[in-house]
């Protein structure tokens, strides 16, 4: 597998660079730079205090830490977010409180995870007919 580089640009000295817990991990840590207290129900975008330059034909997503949601019912509203390569702009989570109880995010806490897909450019072909397969238009629930 090829490495690839990303720029990350700190934007505040709290700031902590993304991380992997274990080198065997697909997703890199992201952390809070503030203390956010959640309440049930309620969204907040919370500060990381870095900025991306992720390399053309490429994204990043952004998705929930499953000891937050299956512990405490933290996850991302919009998960997975994406982050196109041409914003330079903080990177900004997302964070619901799905439970019933506060939750206290605390400074240096991990609070997403980032991973980096391909997305090679394509070409939009206008069609009348699409080639038959198996599935055809069965939708939701039609494998199961």
């Amino acid at each position: 597998m090829v490495a690839i580089n990303i720029k990350i640009k700190l934007l505040n000295e709290n700031a902590i660079l993304p991380e992997k817990q274990h080198d065997s991990d697909a997703g890199y840590d992201l952390f809070s730079i503030e203390e956010v207290v959640l309440k049930p129900n309620e969204i907040n975008k919370v500060k990381t205090g870095i900025a991306l330059q992720i390399p053309t034909n490429y994204g990043g997503l952004v998705l929930p830490r499953s000891g937050l949601s299956s512990k405490h019912g933290i996850s991302l509203i919009n998960t997975p977010g994406l982050i196109d390569s041409g914003y330079r702009g903080e990177l900004l989570i997302p964070l619901i409180n799905h439970s019933i109880n506060e939750y206290k995010v605390d400074r240096h806490e991990r609070i997403a995870q980032l991973i980096l897909i391909e997305s090679p450019q394509v070409n939009i072909e206008l069609t009348s007919d699409l080639d038959e397969s198996d599935r055809e238009s069965k939708g939701f629930g039609s494998t199961g």
